[in-house]
Protein backbone atom coordinates (compact mmCIF):
# COMPACT_ATOMS: atom_id res chain seq x y z
CA UNK A 1 0.00 0.00 0.00
CA UNK A 2 1.89 3.06 -1.21
CA UNK A 3 -0.09 6.55 0.30
CA UNK A 4 0.50 9.80 0.55
CA UNK A 5 -0.96 11.78 2.88
CA UNK A 6 -1.68 15.50 1.94
CA UNK A 7 -2.79 18.81 4.58
CA UNK A 8 -2.29 21.86 6.42
CA UNK A 9 0.13 21.94 9.45
CA UNK A 10 -1.80 20.32 12.05
CA UNK A 11 -4.48 18.70 10.56
CA UNK A 12 -3.39 14.75 11.94
CA UNK A 13 -1.30 13.33 9.34
CA UNK A 14 1.39 12.47 11.32
CA UNK A 15 -1.40 10.98 14.28
CA UNK A 16 -2.90 9.16 11.09
CA UNK A 17 0.08 8.11 9.93
CA UNK A 18 1.33 6.55 12.89
CA UNK A 19 -2.61 4.32 13.07
CA UNK A 20 -2.08 3.51 9.45
CA UNK A 21 1.86 2.15 10.11
CA UNK A 22 0.63 0.19 13.35
CA UNK A 23 -2.18 -1.26 11.37
CA UNK A 24 -0.49 -2.32 8.10
CA UNK A 25 2.93 -2.93 8.96
CA UNK A 26 4.47 0.05 6.41
CA UNK A 27 6.98 2.65 7.24
CA UNK A 28 6.06 6.50 7.57
CA UNK A 29 9.00 8.33 5.37
CA UNK A 30 9.44 11.58 6.85
CA UNK A 31 11.55 12.95 3.72
CA UNK A 32 13.55 14.63 6.41
CA UNK A 33 14.78 12.16 8.57
CA UNK A 34 15.61 10.27 4.94
CA UNK A 35 17.37 13.23 3.78
CA UNK A 36 19.56 12.92 7.27
CA UNK A 37 19.62 9.29 6.80
CA UNK A 38 21.20 9.55 3.41
CA UNK A 39 23.57 12.11 4.46
CA UNK A 40 24.88 10.00 7.42
CA UNK A 41 24.93 6.93 5.63
CA UNK A 42 26.94 8.30 2.63
CA UNK A 43 25.02 7.74 -0.20
CA UNK A 44 25.94 8.95 -3.51
CA UNK A 45 22.32 11.14 -3.18
CA UNK A 46 23.13 11.62 0.54
CA UNK A 47 26.74 13.28 -0.17
CA UNK A 48 25.10 15.57 -3.04
CA UNK A 49 22.86 16.46 -0.21
CA UNK A 50 25.46 17.20 2.29
CA UNK A 51 27.42 19.30 0.01
CA UNK A 52 24.21 21.79 -0.84
CA UNK A 53 23.64 21.97 2.80
CA UNK A 54 27.00 22.34 3.73
CA UNK A 55 27.14 25.69 1.19
CA UNK A 56 23.71 26.55 3.00
CA UNK A 57 21.72 26.31 0.07
CA UNK A 58 18.38 24.03 -0.19
CA UNK A 59 18.52 20.73 -1.76
CA UNK A 60 16.97 20.13 -4.98
CA UNK A 61 13.75 18.17 -5.75
CA UNK A 62 16.02 15.68 -7.41
CA UNK A 63 17.81 15.13 -5.02
CA UNK A 64 14.76 14.79 -2.60
CA UNK A 65 13.61 12.68 -5.53
CA UNK A 66 16.83 10.75 -5.58
CA UNK A 67 16.16 10.17 -1.62
CA UNK A 68 13.06 8.84 -1.32
CA UNK A 69 13.82 6.74 -4.80
CA UNK A 70 16.70 5.18 -2.46
CA UNK A 71 14.53 4.65 0.46
CA UNK A 72 11.25 2.93 -0.99
CA UNK A 73 13.65 0.23 -2.35
CA UNK A 74 14.59 -0.59 1.20
CA UNK A 75 13.36 -4.21 2.37
CA UNK A 76 10.91 -2.30 5.10
CA UNK A 77 9.24 -0.42 2.48
CA UNK A 78 8.64 -3.26 -0.37
CA UNK A 79 5.13 -3.56 0.86
CA UNK A 80 4.06 -0.40 0.61
CA UNK A 81 4.78 3.20 2.55
CA UNK A 82 3.27 6.50 3.82
CA UNK A 83 4.61 9.44 2.67
CA UNK A 84 3.26 12.61 5.19
CA UNK A 85 3.80 15.99 4.14
CA UNK A 86 5.51 15.01 0.76
CA UNK A 87 5.34 16.35 -2.22
CA UNK A 88 5.44 20.05 -1.14
CA UNK A 89 5.34 21.61 -4.31
CA UNK A 90 3.19 20.51 -7.84
CA UNK A 91 6.96 20.05 -9.30
CA UNK A 92 7.56 17.21 -6.52
CA UNK A 93 4.38 15.81 -7.05
CA UNK A 94 5.18 15.26 -11.14
CA UNK A 95 8.84 14.37 -10.17
CA UNK A 96 7.60 11.87 -7.96
CA UNK A 97 5.08 10.07 -10.36
CA UNK A 98 7.50 9.89 -12.96
CA UNK A 99 10.14 8.28 -10.70
CA UNK A 100 7.34 5.82 -9.29
CA UNK A 101 6.37 5.02 -13.24
CA UNK A 102 10.31 4.50 -13.94
CA UNK A 103 10.23 1.76 -11.33
CA UNK A 104 7.08 0.32 -12.33
CA UNK A 105 5.38 1.22 -8.71
CA UNK A 106 1.99 3.53 -7.89
CA UNK A 107 0.24 5.61 -5.87
CA UNK A 108 -2.85 3.55 -3.93
CA UNK A 109 -4.08 6.53 -2.73
CA UNK A 110 -3.45 10.01 -1.85
CA UNK A 111 -5.17 11.22 1.31
CA UNK A 112 -6.40 14.99 1.93
CA UNK A 113 -7.15 15.40 5.65
CA UNK A 114 -9.49 18.84 5.16
CA UNK A 115 -9.55 21.18 8.41
CA UNK A 116 -11.21 24.56 8.79
CA UNK A 117 -8.04 26.61 8.98
CA UNK A 118 -9.55 28.81 11.07
CA UNK A 119 -10.37 26.40 13.99
CA UNK A 120 -6.81 24.39 13.27
CA UNK A 121 -5.31 27.51 14.82
CA UNK A 122 -7.36 27.41 17.60
CA UNK A 123 -6.57 23.95 17.92
CA UNK A 124 -2.86 24.49 17.72
CA UNK A 125 -2.92 26.59 20.15
CA UNK A 126 -4.98 24.83 22.68
CA UNK A 127 -2.45 21.71 22.15
CA UNK A 128 0.35 23.89 23.13
CA UNK A 129 -2.13 24.90 26.57
CA UNK A 130 -2.81 21.48 27.44
CA UNK A 131 1.14 20.56 26.79
CA UNK A 132 2.42 23.87 29.56
CA UNK A 133 -0.88 22.30 31.59
CA UNK A 134 0.70 18.96 31.75
CA UNK A 135 4.13 20.20 32.06
CA UNK A 136 5.41 18.66 28.64
CA UNK A 137 7.49 20.53 26.62
CA UNK A 138 5.30 23.11 23.78
CA UNK A 139 6.47 21.74 19.75
CA UNK A 140 8.09 24.57 18.19
CA UNK A 141 5.48 23.94 15.82
CA UNK A 142 2.66 24.68 18.11
CA UNK A 143 3.52 28.10 18.51
CA UNK A 144 1.24 30.46 16.76
CA UNK A 145 3.65 32.71 15.25
CA UNK A 146 5.55 29.47 14.41
CA UNK A 147 2.46 27.98 12.99
CA UNK A 148 0.62 30.79 11.16
CA UNK A 149 3.80 30.94 8.84
CA UNK A 150 3.47 27.62 8.22
CA UNK A 151 0.29 27.62 7.56
CA UNK A 152 1.21 30.50 5.08
CA UNK A 153 3.55 28.58 3.13
CA UNK A 154 1.24 25.57 3.24
CA UNK A 155 -1.23 27.77 1.02
CA UNK A 156 1.19 29.20 -0.88
CA UNK A 157 2.68 26.23 -2.23
CA UNK A 158 1.38 22.99 -0.95
CA UNK A 159 -2.20 23.46 -1.60
CA UNK A 160 -2.11 22.82 -5.38
CA UNK A 161 -0.61 19.31 -4.91
CA UNK A 162 -4.35 17.82 -3.91
CA UNK A 163 -6.24 19.44 -7.07
CA UNK A 164 -3.05 17.76 -9.48
CA UNK A 165 -3.93 14.44 -7.63
CA UNK A 166 -7.85 15.11 -7.92
CA UNK A 167 -7.16 15.45 -11.82
CA UNK A 168 -5.95 12.44 -12.05
CA UNK A 169 -8.92 10.98 -10.12
CA UNK A 170 -6.43 9.67 -6.69
CA UNK A 171 -7.24 11.99 -4.42
CA UNK A 172 -9.74 11.14 -1.36
CA UNK A 173 -10.68 13.99 0.89
CA UNK A 174 -11.03 13.13 4.38
CA UNK A 175 -12.43 15.55 7.16
CA UNK A 176 -9.88 16.31 9.25
CA UNK A 177 -11.80 17.73 12.30
CA UNK A 178 -14.13 14.91 12.69
CA UNK A 179 -12.45 13.41 16.70
CA UNK A 180 -9.64 11.38 15.74
CA UNK A 181 -10.55 7.92 15.75
CA UNK A 182 -13.43 8.63 13.11
CA UNK A 183 -10.67 10.15 10.97
CA UNK A 184 -9.02 6.64 11.02
CA UNK A 185 -12.20 4.98 10.82
CA UNK A 186 -12.76 7.46 7.51
CA UNK A 187 -9.10 6.51 6.26
CA UNK A 188 -9.78 2.71 6.61
CA UNK A 189 -13.02 2.85 4.58
CA UNK A 190 -11.10 5.05 2.07
CA UNK A 191 -8.34 2.59 1.88
CA UNK A 192 -11.06 -0.65 2.04
CA UNK A 193 -9.17 -1.86 4.70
Amino acid sequence: MRLIFLGPPGAGKGTQATRIVEKHGIPQLSTGDMLRAAVAAGTPVGLKAKAVMDAGGLVSDDIVIGIVADRIEEPDAKRGFILDGFPRTLAQAEALDAMLDQKGLKLDAVLELTVDQDKLVDRIIRRAEEAKAAGQPVRKDDDPVVFKTRLEAYNRDTAVVAPYYAKRGQLTAIDGMKPIDEVTGAICRALGA
